[in-house]
């Protein structure tokens, strides 16, 4: 093969350089022992509602990456029955400067109220923006609509988070309840809230997407 040179080896060289230096200083951070911080920004599904706190997504989900090998920290900013404006009235104080990424896991409980999608798209999209002004990443977890709340309803509020997740460029995991949602053995006598077991299928399932998240934050 004859080998390349000239200006096209120089693009390649300059290319290879510019994905190294912005690599760099995470790698650097991870190597020294400091860890990713992130935050977990929800209602009572990311909360742990009704269970100890070890069991609580951010706590299982930060001892799931750690056990492949990532150092993060996973601050735990769910409030139980919080909607998304709950949580975009909370912001500035739930995800303190200094956070390199959020997880952000709203809209149920606006679902649950039957609250306008309308309102929920301007709140979740209101949050993004926010955290952007900040140079915080964000990653959505969504939420999908009960069926008996109608097709008029489910039509609007389903396709929120994905669009939002286009517009913005964010990892997106589409639905936060996947593999749990309507199985008795995994939620508890509400039928509304995972047990431990259902946490840790949901940690399964999402790990993938906030590796792909993480992989974003080193490229920052």
């Amino acid at each position: 093969m004859k080998r390349q040179s000239g200006p096209f080896m120089t693009i390649i060289f300059a290319c290879a350089a510019m994905l190294a230096a912005m690599i760099a200083p995470f790698a650097a951070a991870q190597a020294q022992g400091q860890p990713i911080r992130l935050v977990a920004l929800g209602d009572s599904l990311s909360a742990g509602y009704g269970l100890p706190q070890e069991a609580a997504f951010p706590v299982v989900l930060e001892r799931a990456l750690k056990a492949k090998g990532y150092k993060v920290e996973i601050a735990n900013a769910g409030v139980s029955g919080d909607t998304s404006s709950g949580g975009l009235d909370r912001l500035d104080w739930s995800v303190p400067d200094g956070t390199d990424g959020v997880i952000l896991e709203l809209g149920a409980n606006d679902m649950l109220r039957g609250l306008d999608p309308a309102l929920t798209r301007k709140n979740l999209e209101t949050i993004v923006e926010q955290l952007k002004s900040r140079n915080i990443p964000v990653m959505l977890a969504g939420m999908y609509a009960t069926r008996n709340l109608g097709p008029d309803y489910i039509a609007k509020f389903d396709p929120i988070h994905r669009d939002i997740a286009k517009t913005h460029d964010l990892v997106l995991y589409p639905f936060f309840l996947d593999g749990v949602a309507g199985d008795r053995s995994l939620n508890l006598p509400d039928g509304l809230h995972p047990t431990a077991k259902g946490i840790e299928i949901i940690v399964e399932r999402i790990l993938p997407s906030v590796e792909t998240f993480l992989a974003r934050l080193a490229q920052r």
